[in-house]
């Protein structure tokens, strides 16, 4: 990029860091950028450093938060028995959005991928055991994508789960695709899964 001057190079190559952004859009996002009014691009670059610096992730759920615990896990009406467990927090957002599901959730932060280095020992899994046993949790929720590592891991929670606790675990079912992400599905597909959903296994 020895053709940009130095500042709009940098800009670009700190874009391209961004999921889904190739050359091109990075391109267009930086010339937008420079279009943009002093203020506006000050408004963005401090909501960036805002976020950085005020939120961080619930180390009960993992959900995104700027309280610790989150207000999901210390809200009182929440069912304290029933936890989700997701991939990420953009799933949890995602049956959020639903307004049908009351009880209290469990983020994995990823899925199990032996091919890319990732364990149970890498994603939150303890966590989660340890909440089961502490609090006494009836039913655990596997709410992960049908993909092939999806699958591995609401596999490998279900037999742990079921083998060390007494407690009753369902995935969602009914109208989530194979292969695809629950942030990408909308919220009455989501609704009715949880409502439909099943014990886990063949």
């Amino acid at each position: 990029m020895n053709y940009y001057p130095e500042a709009m190079a940098r800009l670009i190559g700190e874009l391209q860091k961004l999921p889904t952004v190739g050359p091109k859009t990075a391109q267009r996002l930086a010339f937008y950028f420079l279009k943009m009014s002093v203020m506006d691009a000050k408004g963005i670059a401090q909501s960036i450093e805002d976020v950085k610096s005020a939120l961080d992730y619930c180390t009960r759920c993992g959900n995104i938060t700027d309280t610790d615990p989150c207000r999901i896990c210390t809200d009182p009406r929440r069912d304290r028995q029933l936890i989700c467990v997701v991939k990420d927090p953009d799933d949890l957002l995602a049956i959020e959005r639903t307004n049908q599901y009351n009880g209290l959730y469990h983020t994995l932060m990823g899925v199990l991928s032996p091919l890319n280095g990732v364990g149970p020992q890498e994603l939150r899994m303890s966590g989660l055991f340890e909440r089961v046993e502490k609090d006494h949790i009836k039913e655990v929720i596997i709410a992960i994508s049908s993909t092939t590592e999806g699958q591995a891991t609401a596999l490998y929670l279900t037999r742990q789960l079921t083998q060390k606790f007494t407690v009753s675990v369902s995935q969602i079912a009914h109208g989530i695709p194979v292969g695809g992400d629950l942030d990408y599905i909308d919220e009455l597909t989501i609704a009715k899964a949880l409502e439909g959903r099943r014990p886990f296994g063949p």
